[in-house]
Order: C-alpha cells, then sequence, then structure tokens
C-alpha cells in the first residue's frame, strides 16, 4: 500500500540536477567537477511534493511514476522563489472538491469558511460578531505586523518592512530572503496536499484571482508559528535561502504539518462530515449525476430492460 497524504515526508527541492527511471526506481543524477556523477534514488512513494529549480530535468517515465504514486511535481525558479506549474496526482475522488465548492459558491458559507480560518490562526472568538471580510484583513494585517515588530525587537535588527520583489531579489535583506523562500516551500506542501484530496488550488475563500488562491489561504494558517519565526531567526545568515529550506524541513518533522494541513483543510470544509479527520476519501468508480436521486453508480447500463 502507499503511505497516505498524511503520512507522506514533506518536500524535496532539486535544482541542476537530471531525474530519469531506471530499472529500480526514479534516481536523481548530478555530474560534478570534484566527483564526478553522482545517482541518488529517490523515495517517490513516501514524497508529498518535489520542488524542481531551473537547471532541473525530467523524463517522462519518471514523471508518470510521480503521478501514479501520489506525489505532486512543482515547477518553481530559482531558490524556490515563483511557482510556474504543478502536477495533479491520478485517481482523485471529487469529495472535498464539491464541499470546496459548495461553501466557496455561497456568499455566507464562504465568509463563515473565511472567520474560520481566522479564528484557526489567532483563537476562538477572537473574530467579532458580524465581522465582514474587510474587517477580518484589516484585524489581520494588525496582528501580522505586531509580530514582526515584536520578532524584530526580540533579534534586535531594528524596524523591518516585508518585502517581496522578484526582479530586484538580491539587494533584498536575509530576514526577507529566508521568509519567501520558506513560504514557497510551505506553498510546495500546501498545494500537495489540496491536490491529494482532490481541491481546487484556484478556489480561495480569502484569496482571489489566482490560480493558488486556496493555498495561500491553507498556507498562511501555519506562517506565524512556522516560517516567520524562522526567516528572523536566520537575520544573521549568510545563505539564507538555503538554510531557511534545511531549517524548514528539520521543523516540520517535529511540526506534523502534514496531517495537520489535511485535518484542518477537511474541519474548515465540512465540519459535519462523518469522514474522521485526516483520513483520505475511499476510492470510488466515477459516479454519475442526477438532479433528483443524487450521485448514481457509474460503469453500469441503465437503459431501460
Amino acid at each position: 500500500m502507499l503511505p497516505r497524504v498524511i503520512d507522506s515526508l514533506s518536500f524535496l527541492y532539486l535544482d541542476v540536477v537530471r531525474i530519469h527511471q531506471d530499472d529500480t526506481g526514479v534516481c536523481a543524477e548530478v555530474t560534478t567537477e570534484s566527483r564526478g556523477r553522482e545517482t541518488v534514488y529517490l523515495p517517490t512513494a513516501a514524497l508529498a511534493c518535489v520542488l524542481m529549480g531551473p537547471g532541473t530535468s525530467i523524463t517522462a517515465p519518471a514523471l508518470a511514476t510521480f503521478a501514479r504514486h501520489g506525489t505532486t511535481v512543482v515547477i518553481t525558479g530559482m531558490g524556490g522563489v515563483r511557482t510556474y506549474a504543478a502536477t495533479i496526482p491520478a485517481n482523485l475522488t471529487t469529495t472535498w472538491l464539491e464541499h470546496q465548492a459548495s461553501a466557496w459558491a455561497d456568499d455566507t458559507r464562504r465568509l463563515a469558511v473565511a472567520t474560520a480560518m481566522y479564528e484557526h490562526r489567532f483563537g476562538p472568538g477572537q473574530a467579532p460578531p458580524d465581522a465582514t471580510l474587510q474587517q477580518l484583513r484589516g484585524l489581520e494585517g494588525q496582528r501580522i505586523k505586531a509580530l514582526y515588530k515584536l520578532l524584530a525587537t526580540q533579534h534586535r535588527i531594528g524596524r523591518f518592512r516585508r518585502n517581496y520583489d522578484p526582479d530586484s531579489w538580491d539587494t533584498q535583506d536575509p530576514v526577507n530572503l529566508a521568509l519567501s523562500a520558506a513560504n514557497t516551500c510551505l506553498y510546495g506542501i500546501v498545494h500537495a496536499a489540496v491536490l491529494a484530496l482532490g481541491c481546487s488550488p484556484a478556489l480561495g475563500f480569502i484569496h482571489s484571482g489566482n490560480q493558488q488562491a486556496f493555498v495561500y489561504d491553507i498556507a498562511d494558517l501555519y506562517k506565524a508559528e512556522l516560517t516567520i519565526p524562522l526567516a528572523f531567526s536566520l537575520h544573521a545568515s549568510t545563505h539564507p535561502e538555503a538554510e531557511a529550506r534545511r531549517s524548514f524541513r528539520d521543523e516540520l518533522r517535529l511540526f506534523g504539518l502534514m496531517p495537520r494541513i489535511v485535518r484542518d483543510l477537511q474541519n474548515l470544509l465540512a465540519p459535519t462530515t462523518s469522514t474522521p479527520p485526516g483520513e483520505d476519501p475511499d476510492e470510488q468508480l466515477v459516479d454519475l449525476w442526477d438532479p433528483v436521486t443524487g450521485p448514481i453508480p457509474g460503469g453500469t447500463n441503465h437503459a431501460p430492460t
């Protein structure tokens, strides 16, 4: 049996390597002048996602193996900054996509999910009764600014201003570099979890107008615990991007992020569902839609006898 998504390893970032399939499995091959050719086999069935940076090539058989094992492949820019494309795992059910689309299409339920996301981050009862989405955004901005100020004071780095500008990447300070790199890794993990449950990365409840809107929604639930404190701890690093990725991966082992994403996502979309939190939906054949009776079994001849 393949590992469930909640049991998967978090992510693997690769650049300047060739990924191919041989008789043993999928491997990454790199050639250097000092050590010659090196080959490392990848645990495809146990990885949630693979981030492929510049200089990486992959063969069709290797990509098919990732898809068959449910491993999401994310194509990124240098250092994991910018996401260009991602694969969709095969054999997905639509159970959670239907929950997501139903809540997203109803303005009242969409606001309820957005409010639940806010209270997930800052505690139950922190959202004022009948708060609008605009008010929630303002409260979120105030809390994040306060967190930046607190961490800047703790690390004695003076005033901090969040700046994400890929076009002037090399001119940014270590905290911004580390935060952008760690956030991209977080986006990759969340993207893998969202796709593994069959949800749409584009149907966001807070973010909108982007193919990763829902990914940003879910990733924001964990930044204050994971990526923001990590970035400030690397304020004196000479290689903040690489250190952020390594430190982030190490922290995830203790944080148990993948099970939390699956559980939180299911609770947000369908808090009253009978599916136990953290469990993957059962595999099923394709059903047929019926406006009267609801889904009916597919793979059956429904012609009158």
